[in-house]
């Protein structure tokens, strides 16, 4: 959801948003989004959680990009991304991990070579396929689970 100044009760946000991979989507104008959540407490009430659970996942990125080294954040990061496909198979470059990462390029490269090492991960030409979750969570620490408990608890539990 990238509507989350509105549910706010502000019109925008300063960030810029893309599609990070294939899929479905749905959108509602500003105006009708507005009225909707005027007209349901049930919705406002599930976008605030929503909110909540996307400001700890928030958390959980700065205290990555401050405490994590360039492996455990990629670790995290693959976590994430196979969280939201669904399948060990995620179609991603070195180029926009670098982006996400917010790192060069070329960190990135060495990066997947420290986890196709370790066993978690194999690499091919814009593709890479999770072979070990669990390691991949020992890797990332801390940095992961807590925003998805509150993902499963305020919204995917409801």
């Amino acid at each position: 959801m990238v509507g989350t100044p509105l549910v706010l009760s502000t019109d925008r946000g300063p960030f810029t948003t893309f599609i990070q991979g294939e899929g479905e989507a749905l959108r509602i104008s500003a105006a009708d989004l507005r009225a909707a959540l005027d007209a349901s407490s049930a919705l406002r009430d599930l976008l605030g959680r929503y909110v909540q659970s996307f400001i700890v996942q928030i958390g959980g990125t700065t205290y990555a990009n401050s405490d994590l080294t360039i492996e455990g954040r990629l670790a995290r990061w693959l976590l994430m991304y196979q969280d939201r496909f669904e399948q060990d198979d995620l179609p991603i470059t070195h180029e926009f991990l670098s982006l996400m990462l917010g790192v060069r390029r070329p960190g990135v490269t060495t990066a997947t070579h420290v986890l196709e090492g370790a066993g978690t991960i194999r690499t091919q030409r814009g593709r890479i396929t999770v072979l070990d979750r669990e390691k991949l969570e020992d890797m990332a620490g801390d940095a992961y689970g807590a925003a998805e408990a509150e993902y499963e608890r305020l919204i995917a539990g409801t």
